[in-house]
């Protein structure tokens, strides 16, 4: 696949509309600008509103993310992940990588086979539900030991 090295300008992948480098979102849409040179962008994932895929552990993993997002014609913008600030360090703490709703099933599955999914937790099952029942009443039986213990061994007065 044959691609321009990119441009000094930025270009809306869903309206085509051109944008100087210190514009990061569409004027037009809203939609995340990418380099005007990317000519591998479908349109078809620009629809929707923007959805979280992945997440990096910083700006920079995060970037990595985007940027294979991107090999794959899939637009994507980073975000600071949601009450992780730090403001002395401007690249440190997680973000969040999003695509549009249009794509967030193709994102996935190639996510999915470089081994960069976000893992999902596996579904609590009966038996662990079990399991931690059986934990809460052996702490109430074993408390309720104690207490009859010290009620017979204080001398009543």
């Amino acid at each position: 696949m044959s691609r321009k090295s990119p441009s000094s300008s930025l270009r809306c992948p869903r309206c085509g509309a051109e944008h100087p480098l210190d514009e990061r979102f569409c004027s037009e849409c809203g939609f995340p600008l990418v380099y005007a040179g990317y000519e591998n962008i479908d349109p078809e994932y620009t629809r929707g509103d923007l959805i979280r895929v992945a997440g990096g552990r910083n700006q920079a993993e995060a970037e990595l993310i985007q940027n294979l997002l991107l090999e794959e014609g899939i637009p994507s913008i980073v975000r600071r992940t949601a009450g992780f600030d730090v403001p002395d360090y401007l690249a440190g703490g997680p973000r969040d990588v999003l695509v549009a709703e249009s794509a967030v099933q193709a994102a996935r599955e190639m996510l999915l086979e470089t081994d960069l999914a976000p893992s999902e937790r596996p579904p609590q099952t009966a038996r662990s539900s079990l399991r931690t029942a059986a934990a809460v009443v052996a702490i109430v039986g074993g408390a309720a030991l104690v207490v009859y213990l010290v009620w017979i061994l204080l001398p009543s007065g």
